[in-house]
């Protein structure tokens, strides 16, 4: 074998070990490309049940201030009538 065919195959076998080292990487890269799109779309699951436990976290608080304005509101009336039953009462005697 001449020297210049020698020279040529290590070319050859050193581009052949370049080509598979940066194979591996890209194998590599994508891998952890897909593990990292499906953490995106766990987080993106995520936010939506916050959002969907958000909504119905406000509608229960509105639905209690609701409650308490309506309570307040019968509370008002109950001190009225209890107002007036007394005075009522003081007047009869």
């Amino acid at each position: 074998m001449s020297h210049t065919t020698e020279q040529i195959e290590s070319i050859l076998e050193r581009m052949g070990e370049a080509v598979i080292a940066t194979t591996e990487t890209v194998e590599q890269l994508a891998e952890r490309m897909e593990t990292l799109a499906e953490q995106v779309q766990q987080q993106e699951h995520q936010i939506q049940q916050q959002g969907y436990q958000i909504f119905a976290l406000t509608e229960s608080i509105q639905t209690l201030v609701d409650s308490q304005t309506e309570s307040r509101e019968q509370l008002t009336q109950l001190t009225y009538l209890i107002h007036t039953l007394v005075n009522t009462l003081s007047n009869q005697k």
